[in-house]
């Protein structure tokens, strides 16, 4: 008789990729399977209103609330890292955009792990099986899916400006960047359903959680993984909670796995306590070694955003009408009401992919651009009327790290992205500040007499846009590839092809940290692409 403790399927981590897999594998009602969160449930209101994630975080309700280590690329700064700690993980706290990336990107998953299972084409039949398409279903997406696809509920004139002005500088207007070219730009597609943000939790858990094969435990917090030395064998999981420390088992007898989908962070975290990692460095913390795995904690890769913000006459924007008693009341009825308007708003709502330069292949840019504007997150808007036009270098050759310092599973990581640490790097971020003053500089933008707030026209040359590049930049959120998948004789490659451990039997990683190379934009839908093809493996279908 199968212990109350043993389980099918341990999976690590209810986030993006976790809440997926649950409800995929509680579907043979033969598996049992155990869901461990470090996080609360996600009954917080505001993590169901779209404008709620500036009250997420950095905040211990629903964040780790992590920080980067003094960045040399970042002129020394050292930036919050938020990652999700409850139901639904990133996707409670993140963005909201719904963003495949590009055909290009998954040719280099497959060129990175010899396997076509990770092509484009296979790769976009994933997302059309969990996709509900706020269209009719297509060669491009998917109908009755768990995970709504929305419209925004709101327009800015100073964006459909923007547009206009990007248009007349060469980008052509997109209505879709889900299609494997994003060259164009357009108001993204957001992850919202009715004007409520749909986390992970909401889209898969809630129906798989009313089966009586699945069990979620909430605020537990693993310590590390069970491994028998002499076998290799992944047979349970160690966690904390309530204080108390206890173990469950898997029944690897069955074929039963362990599935560790802590993100980018978290896995590497839970990875090197269980003695998972380069050798020297678990010895430095005496933790036995049981797979002397190098590439650990290695290949981090982030979207590093350069925020520019241009002021504006003769337009509204988000700060004028938020700085009024009248204007935020107005807000919350608009709402209330009609769940549109600004609380309704994805932190950002149009969006261009761009070339850098003529040289470029492929958009290797993405611009985030948004009716408002601060001096960092978490202040308030700005008394005058602006905009902020964030890029991003999609294809970043920086590559950072993360990695324990204590045994301790509470104590923060050191988190390293080593931002604009190479020439290419650099050279795009100088190009991609000098194609935004190309796109403002376009005639449709100029009866509003936009004026360069940050980093200021003073900088010109490539060593100052460098320069200014370290000041503004900050993370946009998309940290991955610290676990990548890769060939059998790539020695950095934590997993082979079909997201198992190297070295270790019955342990699979399935999350963003994966990823061999980041994809051309925002992380969360590839994250849940992962997990569905994890679901097809462990099912054989």
């Amino acid at each position: 008789m199968t212990q109350a403790n043993t389980y099918d399927y341990i999976i690590i981590g209810a986030g993006s990729a976790g809440c997926l897999l649950a409800k995929r594998l509680t579907e043979n009602p033969q598996k049992r399977v155990l869901l461990i969160e470090a996080g609360k449930n996600d009954n917080y209101i505001w993590i169901h209103i779209p404008v709620g994630y500036l009250y997420c975080i950095d905040n211990p309700r629903a964040d780790w609330r992590f920080k980067t280590a003094p960045e040399k690329g970042l002129n020394g700064r050292s930036l919050l890292y938020p990652r999700g700690r409850v139901l639904g993980g990133c996707s409670s706290i993140n963005g909201m955009i719904y963003m495949r990336g590009q055909a290009g990107d998954y040719a280099s998953w497959v060129a990175a792990t010899g396997d076509d299972a990770w092509s484009w084409s296979n790769a976009l039949k994933r997302y059309k099986a969990f996709e509900d398409y706020h269209g009719d279903a297509n060669e491009w997406h998917g109908k009755g899916g768990e995970w709504t696809v929305s419209k925004q509920r709101l327009r800015w004139p100073i964006m459909d400006v923007f547009r206009k002005a990007a248009v007349e500088a060469g980008i052509p207007s997109s209505d879709d960047f889900n299609q494997g070219d994003n060259f164009g730009v357009g108001y993204f597609d957001v992850s919202q359903r009715k004007g409520w943000r749909l986390n992970t939790s909401k889209a898969f858990l809630r129906d798989a959680a009313k089966r009586p094969n699945l069990t979620v435990l909430t605020e537990a917090v693993v310590n590390r993984l069970l491994i028998d030395p002499m076998t290799k064998n992944c047979y349970g999981v160690q966690y904390i909670k309530d204080g108390k420390t206890s173990e469950v088992i898997c029944d690897i007898a069955k074929l039963g796995e362990v599935i560790l989908s802590a993100g980018s962070i978290g896995s590497v975290q839970i990875l090197e306590r269980s003695g998972v990692g380069a050798t020297a460095h678990l010895h430095s913390l005496g933790i036995p070694v049981m797979s002397d795995l190098p590439g650990v904690g290695e290949n981090l890769q982030d979207h590093l955003q350069l925020r520019m913000i241009y002021k504006v006459n003769g337009i509204k924007t988000l700060n004028t009408k938020a700085n009024t008693l009248f204007g935020k009341m107005m807000i919350g009825l608009e709402y209330i009401f009609k769940r549109s308007g600004p609380m309704s708003m994805a932190p950002s709502q149009l969006g261009a992919f761009a070339y850098s330069s003529p040289e470029q292949k492929s958009a290797n840019v993405e611009y985030h651009v948004q009716p408002l504007s601060l001096e960092k997150f978490g202040e308030d808007l700005h008394c005058f009327n602006a905009f902020t036009a964030s890029v991003c270098n999609l294809r970043p050759t920086s590559r950072g790290s993360v990695h324990i310092h204590s045994i301790d599973p509470e104590v923060p990581p050191v988190i390293s992205p080593n931002y604009l640490s190479t020439d290419e790097d650099r050279k795009v971020a100088a190009e991609s500040l000098r194609l935004t003053r190309k796109m403002v500089g376009s005639p449709a933008l100029q009866p509003y007499t936009p004026d360069e707030y940050k980093p200021g026209k003073q900088y010109q040359t490539d060593e100052e846009l460098i320069k200014a590049a370290g000041d503004i930049g900050t993370t946009i959120f998309h940290p991955v590839g610290t676990c990548k998948m890769g060939r059998a004789d790539d020695r950095m490659a934590v997993l082979d092809s079909q997201l198992r451990v190297r070295g270790i039997h019955h342990l699979r990683v399935v999350d963003a940290s994966a990823m061999p190379t980041i994809t051309s934009g925002n992380t969360a839908a590839p994250t849940m692409m992962i997990a569905q093809r994890a679901a097809q493996l462990l099912t054989g279908e």
